[in-house]
């Protein structure tokens, strides 16, 4: 069986590129494989057969370079959901827009059956709280890309601390990345809840008011998202610094990891991953087990798309449960948010959140 999909927004994540990941001049020209639409082109279980946007020029551009059909690239989100029968529904538009087009696909005539949501998965907690809440009265999955988690370096790094052979109890994180909080510390907060049998407990934040989307995106809308970071301790007493303050072309992603039987340090810009096991009191450096190299963006992240469509498919084929759900994509929401609130009004914040700080709507692109 091949599942029918639509995408609404037709910017870089949907197919046509991403500033820092491909050439500049193809970005909003040419199709780009690390995508959505990527994505389902990779598997044979999906199809594309539909696409939506506001913008008409974006949309016609897409649908060239995609190969879709003049009369199935609807004007608004709305008349292809009236007009489509979709087993799959990407959103691929502004975090502040995903609330609206998640909870409509799932209640629309499109019925699909898995709605595949851009990261962060919205811009207020409680919007989140109703996506999930909309998806899970109409039998609709919702998977979050969260694209890290469908990287197979990571996916096997996670089953090595989850057996506790490779860090033991972890003590301690210290994580960096480039601004701004939600457009891309939620990568790595992310990997964070996916790494840890950890919740957030308690949350200090600070935030820089610096933003480069404006500059690199050609925004002409002004959004809250901003650099910043903070510490965050877990249920379990793991102390975890973040630090998205750092501009994008001085920055590196980097987390270390500190346990009772070992630390790793992990460097995903420049593609090096270390670990020492700790034997009789001293750190010795050894091999990561079972995984060769480390995670690169050319390798790892460009191969995510098609990894999570395969497993799109799974998930609808019953072969497979949900390996990034709304559910756990809102532990990372709640700690940015969280950040914010610190910062602005000067003290911890308590994870999760109440109303009404749920209610609190952080904007991004």
């Amino acid at each position: 069986m091949t599942y029918r999909a639509g995408i609404v927004g037709t910017g870089g994540i949907a197919g046509m590129g991403i500033l820092g990941m491909h050439d500049e001049e193809e970005i909003g020209v040419k199709r780009v494989e690390a995508s959505h639409a990527g994505g389902y082109a990779a598997t044979g279980g999906i199809e594309l057969v539909a696409v939506a946007d506001v913008d008409e020029r974006k949309l016609e551009r897409f649908g060239e370079q995609w190969g879709i059909p003049e009369d199935r690239r609807y004007v608004g989100h709305e008349a292809m959901l009236d007009a489509e029968d979709l087993d799959v529904f990407s959103v691929c538009t502004p975090s502040y827009l995903h609330r609206d087009h998640v909870v409509d696909a799932a209640r629309s005539p499109a019925d699909p059956s898995l709605i595949w949501c851009e990261k962060p998965i919205a811009s207020s907690v409680t919007a989140a709280h109703e996506m999930i809440e909309a998806c899970e009265e109409n039998e609709a999955e919702l998977v979050v890309n969260h694209s890290f988690r469908f990287t197979e370096k990571l996916q096997h790094l996670r089953e090595l601390i989850e057996r506790e052979e490779l860090l033991g109890e972890v003590h301690s994180v210290s994580t960096q990345f480039r601004m701004e909080l939600l457009r891309n510390s939620t990568h790595l907060l992310d990997t964070l809840v996916y790494l840890l049998d950890a919740r957030a407990e308690t949350v200090s934040g600070y935030v820089t008011g610096e933003n480069e989307a404006v500059e690199s995106l050609g925004a002409d809308v002004s959004v809250d998202d901003a650099g910043g970071g903070g510490f965050v301790v877990t249920d379990d007493g793991t102390f975890v610094t973040v630090d998205c303050t750092v501009p994008r072309n001085d920055s590196s992603m980097l987390t270390n990891l500190v346990g009772s039987e070992g630390k790793l340090y992990m460097n995903n810009d420049d593609g090096e991953w270390r670990y020492w096991s700790l034997e009789d009191g001293e750190h010795v450096e050894r091999p990561l087990p079972g995984i060769e190299g480390a995670w690169t963006w050319e390798e790892d992240y460009e191969g995510a798309f098609a990894n999570a469509a395969s497993h799109l498919v799974d998930v609808l084929d019953g072969a497979a449960e949900n390996g990034s759900t709304g559910r756990e994509a809102t532990r990372s929401l709640e700690i940015i948010v969280g950040f914010y609130l610190s910062h602005y009004t000067g003290g911890r914040v308590t994870v999760p959140l109440e109303r009404p700080l749920r209610d609190v709507e952080i904007t991004s692109w």
